[in-house]
């Protein structure tokens, strides 16, 4: 093909984004994997994964677009709570938050959850005609609500009116002074009389529900069995939400899986994806966790990528590409339906190798292998951006020097810098961004050799192996076995980020 056309091309090509939020082709590039497909189903409450995994690409899949169908097909409305709009708000209540306890965090999730049910489906007006045959149970929960004195405001709430309606709830008995939409003020008693015995304990220690949700909770069950609904309430990105690492945060997340025992219903699902690395630990350390096989019987498989579903991301993501298909001769369909396909459009675009053979792995094993970090994960967001940066250096090459032919789409010399650009990135936005603690350990690395003996990253580390525990722990390093000695080795993903030299020191 002729340089400038394939500049063109390149030119016209979107990949998506690797961040949910941004990329256009989520719904109609999307993988289905096992996750995928139990979410679907119904079998799972909690999606862990790591950092770019596609946690929010699955909530975003569920949120907007397939709740209709699910809706249509199923009888399940799709509701959700925190999202990236929602972030500054959180953070507007940060001070509060750091007040509560645990046992006043599983109230404030509590109170939340039913907060969104009640504005993002009791009041929602599309939804409206199939709740008329539970009119009766409507009343009853709008009831069950005004007696915890949460009183409905006609006027939909914003999240940030519903945050400060829930914290201004935990510290019971609280007054609350609050400005009528119709003028003027009311003061509201939100919480049964103090006098009240306190709630009871439950074997595992756990506090049970307040009744004043508890009732809500039942009355909400009765109108999703009249209409012959389901309800979901999906919450993700809470590892934006507390401070990380913090007191506030181990103690927030504890008290929403707490909450979410609660909240087990056979119509009423509460949905949480939640970092992996976030998930161990609030549910770990000196505390423990109690009753958390209870919390864990409907969490899912940690997100995790096979080389053959990296596959199907890359060649949907490229083949979304009209003139692409048209200019290799690719058809859609066959990529649905056949592996061999898939392999052999993925081939029409890139380089057999990335290295000169022999012995070189193929390209497709190439990039699954370099985007892989010290635990093994490769995530989506890594390959996208690889690609994203290999596109863009190779179509700079094509409109700088267009004539002639070349039978590559992308080069393998376009693939290593797209690879290297990911290194870097990955050394900002994740080791320093996300483990600062940690960052003046990772930096004695840098420039220096890619693989050590325990004896030589200990020297080179310092004393505390907790450090080296932790650079395992966080993928930076992969461990392994050789004639019975720990071996230590930067992947691929680190290298060129942190500046690093073929070699091993012994």
């Amino acid at each position: 093909m002729n340089k400038g056309a394939i500049a063109r091309i390149l030119a016209s090509m979107d990949l998506g984004s690797s961040v949910a939020e941004f990329d256009n082709l989520l719904e109609s590039a999307r993988v289905e994997t096992s996750v995928f497909t139990d979410f679907l189903n119904d079998r799972v409450d909690l999606v862990p994964g790591t950092k770019g995994s596609g946690k929010s690409a699955l909530y975003r899949m569920f949120v907007d677009f397939l709740g209709p169908t699910l809706l249509r097909q199923r009888k399940v409305v799709v509701a959700h709570g925190v999202q990236s709009t929602g972030d500054e708000v959180f953070q507007a209540f940060r001070d509060r938050f750091e007040k509560l306890t645990e046992g006043q965090f599983v109230d404030f999730w509590c109170i939340y959850l039913v907060s969104l049910a009640h504005e993002q489906f009791i009041k929602n007006p599309k939804y409206a005609e199939i709740l008329e045959p539970a009119g009766k149970s409507v009343e009853e929960f709008r009831r069950a609500c005004a007696a915890a004195r949460i009183p409905e405001i006609k006027s939909a709430r914003t999240l940030r009116d519903i945050l400060e309606w829930v914290l201004n709830a935990i510290p019971r008995p609280r007054k609350l002074t609050y400005a009528a939409p119709e003028g003027g003020r009311l003061e509201l008693e939100l919480f049964p009389d103090p006098e009240e015995p306190a709630a009871e304990q439950t074997a595992s220690g756990d506090a049970q529900m307040p009744r004043y949700v508890s009732e809500i909770k039942v009355a909400l069950e009765k109108v999703l069995i009249e209409s012959d609904l389901s309800l979901w309430l999906l919450v993700d990105r809470l590892d934006e939400v507390f401070p990380r690492r913090s007191l506030v945060e181990t103690r927030a997340l504890r008290g929403l899986l707490r909450a979410l025992r609660l909240f087990t219903m056979d119509r009423l699902r509460v949905k949480v994806f939640l970092r992996d690395d976030i998930l161990e630990q609030v549910t770990t350390g000196a505390d423990g966790f109690a009753a958390l096989t209870h919390v864990t019987a409907r969490q899912a498989d940690t997100l995790k990528w096979s080389e053959e579903a990296i596959l199907t991301l890359i060649v949907k993501r490229l083949f979304a590409n009209e003139a692409l298909c048209t200019s290799l001769g690719v058809d859609r369909s066959q990529l649905e339906a056949s592996r061999e396909a898939r392999r052999e459009a993925f081939y029409k675009v890139f380089p057999k190798t990335v290295y000169s053979p022999p012995n070189q792995s193929p390209t497709l094993r190439w990039i699954y292998s370099h985007t892989k970090d010290g635990r093994g994960v490769v995530t989506p967001r890594d390959v996208i951006d690889l690609l994203t940066r290999a596109k863009q250096r190779q179509q700079d090459d094509y409109q700088a020097d267009p004539i002639g032919e070349t039978d590559t789409i992308i080069t393998s010399g376009a693939i290593r810098y797209g690879l290297s650009e990911l290194s870097k990135r990955k050394r900002d936005t994740l080791l320093k961004a996300e483990y600062p603690h940690l960052w003046p350990l990772m930096e004695r690395l840098r420039g220096q050799k890619t693989e050590y003996s325990e004896r030589a990253i200990c020297q080179l580390l310092g004393s505390d192996s907790r450090g080296l525990d932790d650079l395992v722990s966080v993928g930076l390093l992969e461990k392994s076995q050789k004639k019975g000695e720990a071996r230590y080795r930067v992947p691929f993903l680190y290298r060129d980020g942190l500046e690093l030299a073929q070699g091993s020191v012994e």
